[in-house]
C-alpha cells in the first residue's frame, strides 16, 4: 500500500468513524408533526405516571411491595391559573398556579443568538411545537392529593431575588377543605442552576393519607434551531440509577421503555439537547420507580415516583428533590448528582476526550479565549505525536524521492505483478525504506482526533465564544467561510509533499480530496476548523522540513 492509498484510506476512515458514532448515538433527532392543541389553554396537557408495578427485591432495598397507584384522567387541554414570575441572577421562571408547575425557563447568561445578546436562552416553554416543562405532583391511594391538574394559591406573583439575598422561597398551598394541606415550596439560590422543591403534607383530617410524589419532564420532539443537519447531537431522555450509571432513552423508544427494577434509589432522570439540559434529582437515598410515556399527540413524559407512603392524622410528611434547569456546564453538574457530567457525551472515546476538555478549559483559563486556547492545545498534541509524525514524513519523504524508480519498474515490468513486487521489495530493502511506515503512527493518533472532535462539539464553552476578526461564536460555522478554505488550501499542499499516486484515478481522487473536505467543513462549527486548520499547517511545516532535508541527503 502506498502512502498516497494510506492517506485517502484513513480520510476516509477518520468521516466513516465519526458519522457511525453520530449513527451510534440513537440515530439522531428527526422532526415529527405534532397535533394541535388549544392555543387559548397555555399548554399542552401533560399526562401523569403510568402506575408503576409491584416492586421487586433490589440489593438496597430488600423486598418491597408498595401499592399501585391508579392514574386520574387526562383533560384534552390544561388549564391555566395565575402565573408567577421569579427571578434570579441565573434564571428566569415563571410557576402556573394550575398544577404549581414550572412553565417557562430562561437562562439569563445565555444569549438565544450572538446578534440578540438581549434576549436570553428560552429552555422551557408551554407553546407548541416546542413545547418543554416540568410538572410534579401527587397521587393518593387514600384521601385527596393535588396532582399536576390542581389549583393552587400563591402570596404572590412576583419574586426576584435581592442584592443583599442568597436564597429565594416561593410557596404554593393547596387544600381539600377537610384537613389535608399540602403547601410546594420552591427554593432557588444565587449562583445556581439548581430549585429544590419541597412538598409538605400535613394531614389534620381524620383518616390516613397514602400516596406518592412524582416529578416529571415533558416536551415535544422537535429539530433544534440552527443546528446544521450534518453536526449530529442528541435530544432524548436519560436516566442515572443504582442499576445503571448512564442510560438514554431517544423519543422513539419512550413508549416501550421499562426500568430493569422497579424501584431504585439515587440517580435522576433527565432531559437532554446540545448544550442543555433538565433533570430532576431525587434524595440520594429515595426509593423510586423510574418511568417514561409516549402520548399519542407528539409528546414526551420523563420521570420518577415514590413509593407510596402514609401521613396518619395529626402528622405531616415530606417529600423533597431538586430540578436541574440549565447548561451541560461539566463542574456544575459534577457537583450537582453524581454521573450528571455524563450527559456531556464524548461517545465511547470519553476516556480520551475528559483529559483533552481538562487541558483546554486549563488553557482558556490563562489565555481568556478560547480560539487561542485550541491553537495551543493542538500545538501541544502536536508536540506529543511528534515524533510518531516524524516517522511517517520520513517515510513518504524517501517514497516521494524514490518515485522515479518505482515508476520505472512500474514500466519495465508491466502486468508481471510477481516480478514487480519482487523488484520493489529489494528496492525498499536497499533505501532502507518502510512502505507502511507512515501507517502506525497516523492510525495512533485518529482516536484523539475524534475525542477532540466531541470535545469541541459538545463543549457549552465554546457556545457563543468569540475568537478574533469575524469568528464571534465559535460553536457555529466560519460566516465568510476564510477558515474552510484556507483548511482545503492546507490539504492541497499536503498533496503536494507526498508522493504523487501511480493511478489516474486514484490522482483524480486525491486531488478532488481538499475540495470535498472544503465543503464539507463549511457546515461544521468554526472551533473545529480552527483545529483542523493548526494541525494542517503545523503538518505542512513538519513535513516540509523533513522533506526538503531527505532530498538534500
Amino acid at each position: 500500500m502506498d502512502n498516497q492509498k494510506l492517506f485517502l484510506f484513513l480520510a476516509l476512515t477518520l468521516v466513516v468513524m465519526l458519522l457511525w458514532d453520530a449513527w451510534q448515538k440513537d440515530y439522531g433527532p428527526k422532526p415529527i408533526p405534532v397535533a394541535t392543541v388549544s392555543e387559548s389553554a397555555g399548554t399542552a396537557s401533560p399526562s401523569v405516571p403510568d402506575a408503576p408495578p409491584p416492586a421487586v427485591p433490589t440489593p438496597d432495598a430488600g423486598a418491597v411491595s408498595p401499592e399501585i397507584i391508579a392514574a386520574p384522567a387526562e383533560p384534552a387541554a390544561a388549564a391555566t391559573g395565575e402565573r408567577i414570575e421569579i427571578k434570579t441572577d441565573l434564571l428566569h421562571l415563571v410557576i402556573d398556579t394550575v398544577g404549581g408547575d414550572i412553565r417557562l425557563a430562561e437562562l439569563l447568561h445565555y444569549p438565544v443568538a450572538v446578534d440578540n445578546k438581549d434576549i436570553p436562552f428560552r429552555m422551557f416553554t408551554d407553546t407548541l411545537p416546542d413545547l418543554f416543562i416540568s410538572q410534579s405532583g401527587l397521587t393518593a391511594t387514600a384521601g385527596g392529593a393535588p396532582d399536576h391538574h390542581a389549583s393552587y394559591r400563591a402570596q404572590q406573583t412576583r419574586y426576584e431575588l435581592g442584592a443583599g439575598s442568597d436564597t429565594l422561597e416561593i410557596p404554593l398551598t393547596w387544600s381539600d377543605g377537610h384537613g389535608l394541606t399540602v403547601t410546594k415550596r420552591y427554593v432557588l439560590h444565587r449562583d445556581s442552576y439548581l430549585v429544590e422543591l419541597d412538598v409538605s403534607i400535613d394531614n389534620q383530617s381524620g383518616a390516613p393519607w397514602s400516596g406518592s410524589f412524582y416529578r416529571q419532564l415533558q416536551r415535544t420532539k422537535v429539530a433544534e434551531k440552527g443546528q446544521s443537519s450534518f453536526i449530529y447531537t442528541y435530544m432524548g431522555g436519560a436516566f442515572s440509577s443504582s442499576f445503571k450509571n448512564y442510560e438514554k432513552v431517544n423519543f422513539d423508544d419512550m413508549a416501550e421503555w421499562k426500568p430493569k427494577q422497579s424501584y431504585l434509589s439515587g440517580g435522576w432522570a433527565a432531559m437532554l439537547q446540545h448544550y442543555f439540559m433538565a433533570a430532576w434529582i431525587p434524595p440520594a437515598e429515595e426509593l423510586n420507580h423510574f418511568y417514561t410515556k409516549a402520548l399519542s399527540d407528539g409528546r414526551y413524559n420523563i420521570g420518577l415516583v415514590t413509593q407510596a407512603q402514609t401521613v396518619v392524622p395529626g402528622t405531616s410528611h415530606h417529600f423533597t428533590s431538586r430540578l436541574y434547569i440549565g447548561p451541560k456546564d461539566q463542574d456544575r453538574m459534577e457537583k450537582a448528582a453524581p454521573n450528571l457530567d455524563k450527559t456531556v457525551d464524548y461517545g465511547f472515546l470519553f476516556f480520551i476526550a475528559k483529559p483533552l476538555f481538562h487541558t483546554l478549559q486549563f488553557l482558556h483559563a490563562h489565555l481568556g479565549n478560547w480560539g487561542w486556547a485550541i491553537i495551543v492545545l493542538t500545538i501541544l498534541i502536536k508536540l506529543i505525536f511528534y515524533k510518531l509524525s516524524e516517522t511517517s514524513y520520513r517515510s513518504m519523504a524517501r517514497m516521494r524521492k524514490f518515485q522515479p524508480k518505482i515508476v520505472a519498474l512500474r514500466e519495465r515490468y508491466g502486468n508481471d505483478k510477481q516480478r514487480m513486487s519482487q523488484a520493489m521489495m529489494d528496492l525498499y530493502k536497499k533505501e532502507k525504506i518502510n512502505p507502511l511506515g507512515g501507517c502506525l503512527p497516523i492510525v495512533v493518533q485518529i482516536p484523539v482526533f475524534i475525542s477532540l472532535y466531541w470535545v469541541l462539539l459538545e463543549s457549552v464553552e465554546l457556545r457563543q465564544a468569540e475568537f478574533i476578526f469575524w469568528i464571534t461564536d465559535m460553536s457555529t460555522r466560519d460566516p465568510y467561510y476564510v477558515l474552510p478554505v484556507i483548511m482545503g488550501i492546507s490539504m492541497f499542499a499536503q498533496q503536494k509533499l507526498n508522493p504523487a499516486p501511480m493511478d489516474p484515478v486514484q490522482k483524480k481522487v486525491m486531488m478532488a480530496l481538499p475540495l470535498v473536505f472544503t465543503f464539507f467543513f463549511m457546515v461544521f462549527p468554526s472551533g473545529l476548523v480552527l483545529y483542523w486548520v493548526v494541525n494542517n499547517l503545523l503538518s505542512i511545516t513538519q513535513q516540509w522540513f523533513i522533506t526538503r532535508k531527505i532530498d538534500k541527503g
